[in-house]
């Protein structure tokens, strides 16, 4: 059976240097690692409580057997392909698409405020717009899909990643396209102290089952709190 929504999880095998650079430099690295580690789970529990279908898409090649032993062999699995993000994240969207599936969202894993509201809403969206986007607070976004109909692979070429325009220059790309586009609210994307020091300040209070926020709050000094 083909799904008709699926939401496209982009996931790195966690390893010492190899996740959340940025951070590292700031905080200890064994810290770091559990946290990045942390904050997946907690995004794969988000999209089961969101009772949507989902792909892990993982990095690198030949991480599937650990990714599978980590995150549970019972999830759909595809291989992160491209030579930069642009590409990786067109071409998983067009295997998808390929697939049939006619809605999808593409999501990161570090980005510990998303919730089953958050992805319900994107959805919702895709209902009377081309295309959605979710703002980070670095000036990139944690969140974009499309319609099969309305897929503008263009947005992903050409562009300076790991930059503060970037979404402001895929949104224009989008609308250069004659595309409507929804906007979401915006999350953090956790990759420096300050980032994580935001988080831990808007969600100290939350009773939450989160295992990222059980973390930080056992170990306050280490960031600063």
């Amino acid at each position: 059976m083909i799904d008709r929504r699926c939401v496209i999880l982009f996931v790195k095998l966690p390893g010492k240097g190899t996740v959340k650079s940025r951070l590292a430099r700031d905080m200890d690295e064994n810290f770091v690692l559990r946290l990045y580690e942390s904050m997946v789970l907690d995004t794969i529990d988000t999209l089961k409580h969101a009772r949507v279908p989902f792909r892990i898409c993982f990095s690198p090649p030949d991480a599937l057997a650990d990714a599978r032993d980590w995150l549970g062999h019972e999830h759909a699995y595809m291989l992160q392909t491209g030579d930069d993000l642009g590409e990786r994240m067109e071409l998983a969207f067009a295997s998808v698409f390929a697939e049939g599936v006619g809605e999808a969202l593409l999501i990161g894993s570090d980005i510990p405020g998303l919730t089953a509201a958050v992805l319900g809403g994107a959805f919702h969206s895709l209902a009377t717009h081309d295309a959605v986007i979710g703002p980070a607070n670095d000036g990139g976004y944690y969140l974009i899909g499309f319609k099969k109909s309305t897929f503008h692979p263009a947005i992903f070429r050409d562009m300076l990643w790991s930059t503060d325009s970037v979404f402001h220059e895929t949104v224009e790309r989008l609308r250069m396209a004659a595309l409507t586009v929804s906007v979401m609210p915006e999350c953090i994307d956790v990759d420096t102290r300050a980032d994580l020091v935001a988080f831990f300040d808007r969600n100290e209070g939350r009773d939450s089952s989160s295992r990222a926020l059980a973390l930080l709050r056992s170990r306050r000094e280490s960031i600063g709190k």
